[in-house]
């Protein structure tokens, strides 16, 4: 296929932008790994000499599929191509491909580097005339491009026409400061075809600040460009990227992108919350429960009228069906729930209904707890335990006699002050009563590792012919939520697990007590897990 979109991605170096975000090089070569079991084309690897780790990275670079793409910026005035160790040292990593980053807006001509537009212009011309006397693929972003299209059309131009003539195989059109419009950056790139730059040489690299950054690259992928810019899960400056996570998967599904995209194959495709999640894990970050096609919401039906129509066919209420893209469909308990979501969620879950099951009872209780503050709509675990009690089908694999927390405030052998907390926690496991001790240690005052940790390493430290459930699952993250103020406060807890077969789960515990609810949380995540892996009671 002639007409063919590249797909180029920039996490290990816009993304590395992210305030709070710093890659180190064995992270980098990980992602670069799964963006190449994705299928992108190019992988920015970052820019060498600017950091350590991203010369790191690209001396030991993986073997990848995709083309390697080092990144910097055009030469500096007053020197040539050729002697600019700046540029130098991007050549140096021996990349196939090099994008360098140039001014074509002439408010940042004159006020960030100080020179004349002619000699802006040169430079330019100059630098990606260099890359390709190099045998490189030369990739040129054209810095602030639809900002300085809309000041001064033909300086805009001319920059792209010098980088054209230069040799560049790529002209990235950038709305680096991410206030440009969908239905403008459309018109825009329209009027930049026309105007002699081809769009099979044309990319696009759009930032979020108006929410606008993947319809913005879609926008301008309808007008001819056929390379687009992108991070996984939207990382980057200020409000991020236009997030490829979401342009892999609407390329690869809407019937008016998907000829383009073919690298996109189904099977990677189904990948694509993995990727994400794992990305989320290396970050230690909650990955966003709304986030398109791979958020644990995407797919969730809330609204009885919605999951009822679910249930007969699914595509009343999804685009898409969940699992070409590796997620699943929820139909979450609250209490909004009609019979449809309960009937459905039941289903869903595995569990046998029999014709005189009291589901009223159920929804009932659901109903009460959730006036006592909890919250099954996001604890989807926790409700199917609830859901098991009703109906007779709830294992009973050990008894929790009791637990105890006790912290300490102490100092370490620096004399600093930390935080240290043991859980004693007892059980009754086939007959046996079974005690486990933890202690959880914060090396440093702003270390958060406390009681909740403690009591999780307890109660999970010793159970039996269990244990193997347990050790192959982690509490990926801990909500807090005091649904009550005054001396009358009810701390909600949330926890979410996961477990190396991928599967995620979330659990609620209620209580006046956060050590009583953060328990009752930590109690059901181990308890479905072990239903899920099929313990026997």
């Amino acid at each position: 296929m002639t007409d063919r979109l590249y797909l180029y991605d920039t996490t290990l170096r816009d993304g590395q932008q992210t305030q709070g975000v710093q890659f180190s090089a064995a992270e980098k070569v990980e992602i670069a790994r799964m963006l190449d079991a994705l299928g992108v084309d190019y992988i920015e690897g970052g820019w060498p000499g600017a950091n350590p780790t991203d010369s790191d990275f690209f001396a030991s670079a993986p073997k990848t599929r995709a083309r390697l793409a080092a990144f910097g910026m055009t030469k500096r005035a007053g020197r040539s191509a050729a002697n600019d160790d700046v540029l130098a040292a991007v050549l140096n990593a021996g990349t196939g491909a090099v994008c360098l980053v140039g001014k074509t807006h002439d408010f940042h001509v004159h006020a960030a580097l100080g020179i004349t537009l002619d000699e802006n212009r040169e430079n330019i011309a100059a630098s990606l005339a260099h890359l390709v006397a190099q045998d490189r693929e030369a990739i040129f972003d054209a810095e602030h491009f639809f900002d300085g299209w809309k000041a001064n059309r033909d300086y805009a131009l001319a920059c792209l026409i010098a980088a054209r003539d230069a040799g560049a195989r790529w002209i990235v059109l950038c709305d680096t400061n991410g206030g440009t419009l969908p239905h403008e950056i459309e018109a825009i790139t329209t009027e930049v075809i026309a105007a002699g730059i081809p769009g099979a040489r044309l990319g696009i690299h759009t930032h979020d600040d108006t929410g606008n950054a993947v319809a913005g690259s879609l926008a301008a992928i309808r007008a001819g460009a056929r390379q687009v810019q992108g991070t996984l899960n939207g990382l980057g400056e200020r409000c991020g990227n236009a997030n490829l996570t979401t342009l892999i998967a609407t390329l690869a599904l809407k019937p008016e992108f998907a000829p383009l995209v073919p690298q996109i194959r189904p099977d990677a495709l189904k990948t694509l919350l993995k990727t994400s999640r794992r990305l989320d894990e290396i970050l230690n970050r909650a990955p966003a429960p709304n986030a398109p096609y791979v958020g644990a919401s995407a797919f969730a039906h809330k609204a009885g009228l919605h999951a009822s129509a679910i249930v007969k066919n699914p595509a009343t209420y999804e685009h898409v069906a969940p699992d070409t893209v590796g997620n699943a469909r929820v139909i979450p308990m609250s209490n909004q729930a009609g019979q449809s979501n309960l009937r459905a969620r039941l289903q869903e879950a595995g569990l046998e209904i029999a014709e005189n099951a009291d589901l009223a009872a159920i929804l009932s209780d659901v109903k009460a707890r959730e006036d006592q503050g909890y919250a099954y709509d996001v604890a989807q675990a926790s409700f199917e335990l609830l859901a098991r009690r009703h109906l007779g089908q709830l294992p009973r694999f050990f008894d929790v006699e009791r637990y105890r927390v006790i912290v300490e405030r102490r100092r370490n052998a620096r004399g600093e002050q930390i935080s240290v907390s043991e859980a004693v926690v007892t059980v009754r496991l086939h007959g046996q009563r079974v005690m486990s001790v933890s202690e959880s240690h914060g090396e440093t005052d702003s270390d958060d590792r406390g009681p909740v940790n403690a009591l999780w390493r307890a109660l999970g430290k010793d159970l039996g012919a269990y244990q193997a459930s347990i050790d192959d699952m982690w509490l990926v993250d801990f909500r807090v939520r005091i649904t009550q103020g005054g001396t009358e406060a009810v701390t909600r807890v949330t926890i979410d697990s996961e477990d190396g077969q991928g599967n995620r789960w979330s659990t609620v515990g209620v209580s006046a007590n956060i050590v009583d609810a953060s328990f009752e949380a930590l109690h059901d995540a181990i308890v479905w897990k072990l239903i899920r892996d099929g313990a026997t009671a």
